[in-house]
C-alpha cells in the first residue's frame, strides 16, 4: 500500500490509467451492468458498494468537475453500453444501484510555461 494513495487505486487501475491515452475512456459500472461481455480490459473492484447513500466517489467527481468548471452529461442507457464497449478499460464495482455508471475520459496537460 502507498502513503496517500487510495487503496482503491489497485496496481492494475493505475496501469490502465497510465496506459491509456488522451481521448481515451474508462467505464466505472455497478455490480449489474454486463462487465464481462463488454470489456475489452476488465477491472474489478467488488467491494466496493455504496447502497442507499450518494457515494463519496461520486461527491468526489461531482467537487473535481465544479472546481474545473466542468459540468457532467447524461448519457443515454444504450449509448452508455456502446460508450463502454468502446472504452480502454471498464472498471466493475460492487455498487448495487442501478444505472450507476460513470464514463471518464482522460484529457491532456498542456505543457507548463516559463
Amino acid at each position: 500500500m502507498l502513503r496517500g494513495i487510495s487503496s482503491l487505486l489497485t496496481p492494475e487501475l493505475l496501469h490502465a490509467l497510465a496506459s491509456m491515452g488522451h481521448g481515451g475512456s474508462i467505464a466505472i459500472v455497478d455490480a449489474n451492468f454486463p462487465a464481462a461481455a463488454t470489456a475489452r480490459r476488465l477491472l474489478h473492484l467488488p467491494g466496493v458498494g455504496t447502497p442507499g447513500e450518494i457515494a463519496p466517489s461520486v461527491r468526489d467527481f461531482n467537487a473535481i468537475l465544479s472546481h474545473h468548471q466542468v459540468r457532467p452529461k447524461a448519457i443515454e442507457h444504450h449509448a452508455f453500453y456502446r460508450a463502454a464497449e468502446s472504452a480502454f478499460a471498464v472498471l466493475r464495482t460492487g455498487e448495487r444501484p442501478f444505472y450507476n455508471n460513470i464514463l471518464l475520459r482522460k484529457g491532456v496537460i498542456a505543457p507548463e510555461t516559463t
